[in-house]
């Protein structure tokens, strides 16, 4: 009877966590990463457990990618860009009206989202330094989309420029860039305007195309060492390192991108 009654004994002990765990009302902790390899738990959000916590901010649309479809704007009103979009944020550069060059200033416009109340703010590129500088500004100052195809790729180590519409290549050309001591700024940048009407055989050739880029070196140049497409009265240079930063072309190649190239197309230069 002893002996029954220690084995008895043994077994309600040894059931006894297993029937606790069944009665315990508190669910295990669910595991986000249950049936996905290689997955890493990030940390939990602070707002789980308030339901009064206001929601995340919405994302971003994007409006441009280049080799797809890109849209510049001009700017219509003077106005403050700021590094985030709230009225709020620290100022990083001031739009204008006209470019240095005298035309009207456009804007590349890559993203726009829509503040907690209700106004919508749009991310451009800026003709600052440091180059490949965005800021974010209201959309009422800028006019409406004007929507490009084209993508002009610059390879500064190849001496290639090559212009893609709607990802076809559909221009190829020897260049020059600039010298080792005047490098051309490498990024991401767009076409801000076309100046024509140089003199016959002048040192930019018959058509320059003036990008929001500029150098880093020279920035004492008149209009503040803005950087250019242009041709050239030196074509037996060509191609190699040979200008102060910006991109020469022979002028039958320059005429031949100017058919094919609109204002506002994205520029990368690598």
């Amino acid at each position: 009877m002893r002996s029954l009654a220690a084995i008895t004994a043994f077994l309600l002990l040894a059931l006894a966590p297993a029937v606790a765990r069944a009665a315990d009302p508190t669910p295990p902790p669910s595991d986000p990463c249950a049936g996905i390899p290689n997955c890493t738990p990030g940390p939990p959000s602070p707002c789980a457990p308030d339901p009064e916590c206001p929601p995340p901010p919405p994302l971003p649309e994007v409006l441009s990618k280049p080799g797809a479809v890109s849209r510049w704007a001009f700017v219509n009103r003077r106005a403050i860009a700021r590094r985030d979009p709230d009225p709020k944020a620290r100022a990083v550069a001031r739009l204008r009206l006209k470019t240095q060059d005298g035309t009207d200033e456009i804007v590349m416009v890559l993203a726009r989202v829509t503040d907690a109340a209700g106004r919508r703010w749009l991310k451009v590129r800026l003709p600052i330094l440091p180059n490949n500088s965005t800021g974010w500004v209201p959309q009422s100052v800028l006019g409406g989309f004007h929507l490009v195809r084209t993508w002009l790729r610059i390879d500064t180590r190849h001496f290639r420029a090559r212009l893609i519409r709607s990802g076809r290549v559909i221009f190829r050309a020897r260049i020059g860039v600039g010298r080792t001591r005047w490098p051309t700024p490498k990024g991401q940048f767009f076409v801000r305007d076309r100046l024509e009407g140089f003199a016959p055989n002048g040192m930019y050739g018959p058509l320059a195309f003036g990008l929001n880029a500029r150098s880093a070196v020279l920035t004492d140049w008149p209009g503040g060492g803005f950087v250019g497409v242009h041709g050239t009265d030196q074509p037996y240079l060509l191609p190699g390192r040979v200008s102060h930063g910006c991109i020469r072309m022979r002028n039958h190649d320059i005429l031949r991108l100017a058919r094919l190239m609109p204002v506002g197309t994205p520029v990368t230069i690598s």
